[in-house]
């Protein structure tokens, strides 16, 4: 039981590194690619990764299930790269950006609710609102405050968070049978079908990769979907299977953390209120968890 809690912790760090590193990623690269060229490459890139495995792993999913599995891929990765892709090249404010991914672990809980008739303790919904309440102080106590121009674009974060809920409920309510790297081999791979189709329509192969930030742009997609989509959403699964889905969910909170990490590596400010903060969603996710 202790190693099973040490090996939830241990991929609960590693995927907010992962994924706080992919707002840095997206806007490297915003100013040389289109937002749907970013986020299909970071599709694309993932799926090939997969492609190799899924030939080996795509029999042993169940043909009445492989609906489910590809739902899986679109709602939890195919439309949320496109949204927040979308959001940041139309810059919205990082801060809010964070606020609204943090929505996640509470549209687990109204998706369940809603579409899944599931039953949440009072302690678990708890947790997860003192999470968000800290990570909203966190972002709050951020210089210069909440930036809210554009806000018509930060919808398309919220509805993200939407579909990750969705996403985490139908992983933990339908797919738990199934083992979370084949889960993730074979949805991720399905994936390169649409997105090669954009990537084409939207002339990619077209773009000048003999200019070296265009090259840059597209190496830091290329890493955003390998590490960030391919091997984080292994990881994923893997703890949705091992700690719940409102745990997994809970790994949004761990985004600013990186993001601090980021921050203080270029200079800036990291203010005691700000530490109080992290200190406050901590608590949150462990009471969530306990």
């Amino acid at each position: 039981m202790k190693n099973d809690k040490a090996i939830s912790w241990g991929i609960f760090i590693l995927l907010c590194i992962i994924w706080g590193s992919s707002f840095i990623l997206m806007k490297a690269s915003k100013d040389e690619l289109t937002w749907a060229q970013i986020a299909s490459l970071r599709i694309f890139s993932a799926g090939i990764v997969m492609l190799p495995f899924a030939f080996f792993h795509f029999s042993s999913i169940p043909l009445k299930k492989m609906p489910l599995v590809i739902l899986s891929a679109v709602s939890g990765n195919l439309l949320p790269a496109y949204l927040f892709a979308g959001a940041i090249a139309k810059n919205i404010d990082s801060g809010l950006a964070g606020i609204l991914n943090s929505l996640t672990p509470i549209c687990v809980v109204v998706t369940g609710i809603i579409f899944f008739r599931s039953k949440t303790e009072n302690r678990k919904t708890f947790g997860v609102l003192i999470g968000f309440a800290g990570l909203t102080l966190l972002t709050l106590a951020g210089k210069g405050g909440i930036s809210f121009e554009n806000v018509e674009y930060t919808l398309w974060i919220l509805l993200a968070t939407i579909l990750y809920g969705f996403n985490i409920n139908i992983v933990a309510h339908y797919l738990k049978d199934i083992d979370p790297i084949r889960l993730a081999v074979v949805s991720i791979a399905f994936m390169i079908i649409p997105t090669g189709i954009v990537l084409w329509q939207g002339n990619f192969l077209q773009l000048p990769f003999d200019d070296d930030a265009t090259l840059l742009a597209v190496i830091n997609s290329v890493m955003l979907g390998v590490a960030g989509t391919a091997i984080a959403t292994a990881l994923f699964y893997l703890l949705v299977k091992k700690a719940g889905g409102l745990f997994a969910s809970l790994v949004t909170y761990g985004i600013p953390f990186v993001a601090l990490t980021w921050g203080f590596i270029f200079g800036e400010n990291i203010t005691l209120l700000q530490i109080g903060c992290l200190g406050i969603i901590l608590s949150g996710v462990y009471l969530a968890n306990r």
